[in-house]
């Protein structure tokens, strides 16, 4: 497994900025879809954000859609979440997730084995 590191969080006014990263310790990163998931209070966890092992092909919640961006840099095995124009409602614990079992792209919590801590995100309106 991978262990996954979240950092990049914090306060930021509504139309503000952040960008969230995730450093990956291990060999084989480059083998792994990675995601972002959310955590509201009181709320199950949300997917946000998801990208394949090459960087090639992503999926993006509704909510944030032309608003946020997930990257992956291989030299420094980190994936990135740049999230632009936020919101109050974008208030969560954002969590680092990957998997590699899947061939094609996954969306759901449980189909992700490995997880981070998580970051707190908050947006004051």
């Amino acid at each position: 497994q991978v262990q996954l590191v979240e950092s990049g969080g914090g306060l930021v006014q509504a139309g503000g900025s952040l960008r969230l990263s995730c450093a990956a310790s291990g060999r084989s990163f480059n083998s792994y879809q990675m995601g972002w998931f959310r955590q509201a209070p009181g709320k199950g966890r949300e997917f946000v954000a998801t990208i394949s092992w090459s960087g090639s092909s992503t999926i993006y919640a509704d909510s944030v859609k032309a608003r946020f961006t997930i990257s992956r840099d291989t030299a420094k095995n980190t994936v990135y979440l740049q999230m632009n124009k936020l919101r109050p409602e974008d208030t969560a614990v954002y969590y680092c997730a990957a998997d590699r079992r899947y061939l094609t792209l996954r969306t759901m919590s449980a189909d992700f084995g490995s997880w981070g801590q998580g970051t707190q995100v908050t947006v004051s309106s």
